[in-house]
């Protein structure tokens, strides 16, 4: 393995073809950083290159790739000091109307690879002695909407798995940190909204899907949601800091819905998200 004699910090950005993984690769070039991105669309990375970032092609889900990608870095640069898994999508449908080969499939996108990759990073910090990995959750690993299901069955289970690495890797000097995103403005929304009305607009659940949809729109594609460069403050703070939080979270509705989820019953909450939705 090559040494990064250059004592810049090497850094691996997923999903960085639009959005916060984007916004998150253009504050870490002007950190100073060597920042490598990875996203299904490297067309979509060509004003990063211009910008000095080295793009590379990356499906999350394609273990061959992910290999090929920690092999060029750690020929080229030495290893990776701060991994920031951002790639991942939201799948929205009723839970009964979800097949369960798509419910694998987001896990395999927001779990799984991400899993995956991680285990490929972990053993060159491990022998450096330190390193960050950046996990971007969403405020939906705290809490929950209706036909988010398989959604925020990964972002729960990324936090918990998050929180599990975060005390296996400490005694290496890895820091594990978990972004918990409010409403963004991303793709996020156009994403769900199309596979979620063909799923459940036609059924037993059109009129959910129909308030979903008007909600989604509005905080999505309407200028509704914060500013991605809110989550890319958050990011920074973790990357400067000798100690970082274990969880960051901002934009809209994170604080409100995660003192409601904290401090309030079941029932109080439910209560609150269906009177979102009417």
């Amino acid at each position: 393995m090559k040494e990064n004699t250059s004592k810049q910090q090497v850094a691996l950005v997923t999903g960085a073809s639009s959005g916060m993984g984007k916004d998150f690769a253009q504050a870490l070039l002007a950190e100073g950083l060597v920042v490598y991105t990875v996203a299904r669309r490297i067309e979509k990375m060509a004003n990063l290159e211009r910008l000095g970032a080295i793009p590379l092609k990356m499906d999350i889900t394609d273990r061959e790739q992910i290999d090929a990608v920690i092999e060029t870095i750690e020929k080229d640069h030495g290893g990776i000091d701060l991994l920031i898994n951002n790639a991942g999508f939201g799948m929205y449908g009723a839970m009964e109307e979800t097949s369960i080969d798509d419910a694998r499939y987001q896990f395999e996108v927001n779990l799984f690879g991400l899993a995956y990759l991680t285990q490929r990073v972990i053993p060159s910090m491990r022998t450096k002695g330190n390193g960050k990995i950046i996990n971007v959750s969403s405020i939906g690993g705290k809490v929950y909407t209706p036909l988010g299901s398989w959604y925020h069955a990964t972002k729960h289970a990324l936090e918990g798995w998050s929180d599990c690495l975060r005390l296996e890797l400490r005694q290496f000097g890895i820091d594990v940190v978990i972004i918990e995103p409010g409403a963004i403005k991303t793709e996020f929304g156009e994403v769900m909204t199309g596979p979620m009305i063909e799923r459940s607009g036609h059924g037993p659940y059109a009129g959910l899907t129909e308030s979903i949809v008007k909600l989604q729109r509005t905080e999505y594609e309407q200028g509704g949601g914060s500013e991605p460069g809110v989550i890319t403050k958050l990011v920074l703070k973790a990357v400067r800091a000798k100690k970082p939080k274990t969880r960051y979270a901002a934009g809209k509705y994170a604080a409100t819905l995660l003192f409601v989820r904290k401090w309030f019953s079941d029932r109080s909450f439910d209560r609150l998200i269906m009177s979102m939705v009417k």
